[in-house]
């Protein structure tokens, strides 16, 4: 796809791999493709959001007429003008939705952001970012803008999973640590310094834009009647795909060349696993997920491939998300270090002991955090042993399940297309059948004869769950993976 919008016209469904500079729309362009820029009053955007019943993209779900409705009640109480925050800080590594958009159709999303400031009469707009491309393409968004009564900025911030928490990203913004605040202090009433904010994800506004343009009855042309429009989701960490509201999850699977495998987790590393029964009824639906005990959250989707290990998968996200702590609070800092710890044991045979202390310390960090990390994090682990007991069980009474931990979940924003294994050939065995090539298209190159045309090939992260495969599926068993 050329271009990225996510229109209720644009479903294809689009795919797009984030961080591609490819069809970049610029402001002339986006003009061409959308339009003006909507004016709405305040009461014209709560009514709209309100019919077309418009969401949170961010992770939370909380209605937007409601959000904005509050920074317009807090108005009431107090001097000095509103502000507008875009959330870009898309620290999740299984999350690229926010970065398509910004760095392929930028000017959507500054859009709804213009509309709901001219709506509330806010003469500020502040988007933050976390990436330096993002950066550069949204500022490059703004220098085409020049001319527009509000004024806008963007900050980069530090790439972590705290950050895109809403006060985290305030703090940021106003020039402090950009950590949460620990306090429950609503953004509505004392955001962007100090004043009333409404402060919503990248894709929330990006949707504005496109409701403003096509009013509640367009809008409604695609999707459920009651969760119309569509709704944007990255894909096994590397794939961002628009689909109606209704769209069955394992469709956009296929669409990428993936199924369900042995679970699904939907809503990123704050999200829940679907068994493969429940993940092949799922749709892109708040309500159908709601039935399974899922949420879409961040709109995240991570298939589990059958040839990995789904318990130290879980161990080493939930290590990862212990190293995220914002450090200021005790479960943070000291529950999810020791969960993690517990879990890596149970990896190894930790036994019964160790199962229960997993149990142990996911009750003991709910509830007693600073802000939602150390829940969300609960929740996760919580959710994998649940999904996943056979695995469980073999690693508990029989000292593991004899999987290798292939690292598909991305952890640190680089381990998608990550080089760390290879693929080798043994020509004393290899005898030409090609099946390895089959399996590995981008990897494997045969030469004339019919035979591999290297014997030592590099592997992406990305590449090893299929590496693993062709090793299994040589007739001749002469591949192996090292590294």
């Amino acid at each position: 796809m050329n271009e990225i919008r996510p229109t209720v016209s644009s479903f294809g469904p689009a795919r797009l791999l984030a961080g591609t500079d490819a069809g970049r729309l610029d402001r002339a362009r986006h003009l061409a493709v959308h339009g003006p820029v909507p004016v709405l009053s305040s009461e014209e955007v709560v009514t709209l959001t309100r019919t077309v019943d418009l969401r949170g993209r961010g992770g939370a779900g909380f209605p937007f007429a409601r959000k904005f409705q509050a920074v317009v009640d807090a108005l009431r109480n107090t001097q000095g003008d509103p502000a507008v925050v875009v959330n870009g800080a898309e620290g999740e590594p299984s999350c690229l939705k926010d970065t398509a958009l910004l760095l392929n159709a930028p000017h959507l999303v500054l859009d709804g952001a213009e509309i709901a400031a001219v709506a509330l009469r806010a003469d500020e707009v502040a988007v933050g970012v976390a990436r330096a491309d993002v950066l550069a393409s949204v500022q490059q968004a703004m220098d085409e803008r020049r001319s527009l009564s509000v004024r806008m900025r963007v900050e980069q911030l530090p790439e972590r999973f705290v950050t895109g928490e809403g006060s985290a990203l305030t703090n940021g913004l106003n020039n402090n640590p950009a950590l949460p605040s620990g306090r429950k202090v609503r953004t509505s009433e004392r955001g962007l310094n100090g004043r009333p904010t409404l402060l919503s994800n990248t894709e929330t506004f990006a949707q504005l834009a496109v409701a403003a343009r096509l009013g509640a009855q367009g809008y409604a042309e695609v999707g459920l009647p009651d969760e119309p429009g569509t709704a944007m989701l990255t894909v096994a960490g590397e794939a961002v795909v628009e689909a109606p509201t209704g769209a069955p999850l394992t469709y956009l699977l296929q669409m990428c060349g993936m199924s369900v495998g042995q679970g699904l987790l939907v809503g990123g590393y704050h999200g829940m696993w679907l068994s493969p029964a429940a993940g092949e009824l799922a749709l892109v639906s708040r309500e159908a997920l709601k039935a399974l005990g899922a949420t879409l959250g961040a709109g995240a989707v991570l298939p589990l491939p059958e040839e990995t290990c789904p318990l130290g998968e879980t161990a080493r996200v939930a290590r990862y998300m212990a190293g995220e702590s914002a450090q200021q609070c005790g479960p943070c800092v000291w529950g999810l270090a020791r969960l993690a710890d517990e879990l890596e044991a149970l990896t190894t045979y930790g036994g019964q002991a160790a199962y229960d202390a997993v149990f142990s310390h996911v009750r003991g960090v709910l509830g007693r955090g600073a802000c939602s990390h150390p829940d969300g994090t609960s929740r996760f682990v919580s959710s994998a042993l649940k999904a996943f007991p056979e695995d469980v069980g073999r690693h508990v009474y029989e000292g593991g399940c004899g999987r290798p931990v292939l690292g598909v979940l991305p952890v640190d924003g680089k381990d998608v297309g990550k080089v760390t294994q290879r693929l080798l050939v043994d020509w004393t065995l290899c005898r030409a059948h090609g099946l390895c090539a089959d399996v590995l298209p981008g990897v494997v190159q045969l030469g004339p004869d019919g035979y591999p045309s290297s014997a030592d090939m590099p592997l992406k992260e990305k590449e090893r769950a299929n590496a693993v495969r062709a090793v299994r599926r040589c007739p001749a068993l002469a591949l192996r993976v090292v590294g």
